[in-house]
């Protein structure tokens, strides 16, 4: 695990340490036990703020660098903007805010969990320093000399001044696992593929057992038994062989049906025979970040004791283009008995989740799936990558994901489905064709899916602009980014909480 901060919590009444951090308000109004830290510094934060213009925005900084009156080395003021209009995930962000202006190194620092308006609340805090550290991740474990001007990875002692220390610390527990999830995720997603291959992703989820979780791999004999055509059809052409990893976490009542998480895992994506270009292929150890979601998750639901059944399915396979790899104008028959014609082997991964997703429906009968997959560059087309794309054959369960992603700030869009966009995947020589035409891709793709699904409850997300290479932010600075982990644990916890 790439996370060398430690976060702590203490009373406001400790005597801050290295490099301080406060909040104030778009009218620089400040705590009252942030003020009485800071002494007559509080004058020159407004002296400081006049000279460099800083307003107090949200998410805006003020550094002073040996403040007069106080024995730390720097003070740092957080713009919180208007009260009034401050949301949950807000407080996440400022810690990564903070986190951000901290200097690489061992430095030690102090943040005053404390807005004008009095202090935050325990979960407000425990969001601080959830933000802490997924802003401080940083994947550079292969890295044997920096080069000039490169900046280190944060090693940081960081306390968290706050009102209620036991409080706080019992709200940042669950808090700090799902973190411990999302960087789980990450790693998985930034290794390289000559060290993430199908058998050691494998091995890399069997170790959820050390948290109770029950974990099944199934080998190319089991899978093959099982009839999955359409996976081992994409595994063939490699010499890495393909798996697939069943994960059950069974927190909640014996006999309870499951939810159910499914993630696209192709470690490594040349297309196959149809060949991606070399310009950007590298980018392509990335396409299993589904899968990569899913093990966080499963991690994060265990470790906090989610008192859930779940299971974790992943399918992870490379897409080679060797002498046995398949070609276009195969046909291969599924899991589920329908066969697939194969025009581009490179929509390699919707096939890898067709045999999963059947497996899973037909095995555990969950409550509802969800899948993920960096499956199209269509859905980048369409939404950029600010939102996942997403589908779904159940009203309730997408507006659930719809108010989950705006509170996380993992956010998703739906995408429509329908019948009509199925005749873009007829086929004249088998039941259907693994892709359509070039409009509406990312739709045909999930129209796709929905065949493999049976009926149950399912949402498809298309995390193709998400999952890697998107935009840096407040909480996050890494090519992988976790997207998911995040999301669907917040979606777990308040469907149960629903259903109560």
């Amino acid at each position: 695990m790439t996370d060398a901060v430690k976060v702590g919590f203490v009373p406001f009444s400790t005597a801050p340490r290295g490099i301080l951090v406060v909040f104030c308000d778009d009218s620089l109004k400040l705590g009252a036990a942030t003020r009485k830290v800071l002494g007559s510094a509080a004058d020159l934060v407004k002296r400081a703020a006049a000279t460099s213009q800083f307003k107090g925005k949200s998410g805006s900084t003020l550094d002073i660098l040996a403040p007069g009156g106080l024995k730390v080395s720097r003070l740092i003021v957080v713009g919180a903007g208007k009260l009034a209009a401050l949301k949950d995930n807000d407080f996440l962000k400022f810690g990564g805010v903070a986190a951000g202006k901290l200097r690489a190194g061992n430095d030690a620092a102090t943040i005053i969990a404390e807005l004008p308006d009095g202090a935050m609340k325990p979960d407000q805090a425990a969001a601080v320093a959830s933000g802490v550290r997924l802003r401080a991740y940083k994947f550079d474990r292969y890295k044997t000399k920096k080069k000039d001007g490169e900046e280190a990875a944060l090693r940081a002692d960081i306390s968290l001044a706050v009102d209620d220390v036991a409080a706080t610390r019992k709200a940042f527990a669950p808090d700090s696992h799902i973190v411990d999830g999302v960087i789980t995720a990450r790693d998985l997603v930034n290794e390289p593929p000559n060290v993430l291959f199908p058998v050691e992703f494998a091995r890399r989820a069997a170790q959820l057992r050390k948290l109770g979780v029950d974990v099944e791999i199934l080998d190319v004999k089991a899978m093959t038994k099982l009839g999955m055509g359409a996976l081992l059809g994409v595994a063939q052409g490699s010499t890495q062989p393909g798996r697939t990893v069943i994960m059950r976490w069974n927190g909640g009542k014996r006999g309870d049906a499951p939810v159910a998480f499914i993630g696209k895992g192709v470690c490594f994506d040349t297309g196959g025979i149809s060949i991606k270009g070399a310009s950007g292929m590298e980018d392509m150890k990335g396409d299993m970040g589904g899968a990569a979601c899913v093990v966080g998750l499963m991690q994060a639901l265990a470790a906090r004791k989610a008192k859930v059944n779940a299971v974790g399915a992943i399918g992870v396979v490379e897409n080679m283009p060797d002498g046995n790899a398949q070609r276009p104008g195969d046909i291969v028959t599924s899991m589920s008995g329908q066969t697939i014609e194969i025009i581009n082997t490179d929509a390699e991964g919707r096939l890898v989740l067709a045999d999963v997703l059947w497996h899973v429906a037909k095995k555990f009968k969950p409550k509802f799936m969800v899948d993920l997959a960096t499956l199209t560059g269509a859905i980048m087309v369409a939404l950029g990558t600010e939102y996942a794309g997403m589908f779904s054959n159940n009203d309730e369960l997408a507006e659930r994901l719809s108010k989950v992603g705006l509170e996380t700030g993992e956010r998703v869009w739906r995408m429509p489905l329908g019948p009509e966009y199925d005749k873009q995947i007829d086929s004249q020589f088998a039941d259907m064709k693994n892709t359509g035409t070039r409009n509406g891709g990312s739709i045909t793709a999930a129209q796709f899916l929905q065949r493999f699904v049976d009926g149950t409850p399912w949402a498809h997300l298309d995390i193709a602009g998400t999952a890697m290479g998107a935009p840096k932010t407040e909480i996050n600075q890494s090519w992988g980014s976790g997207y998911g982990v995040r999301l669907l644990e917040r979606l777990v916890a308040e469907y149960y909480e629903a259903k109560k």
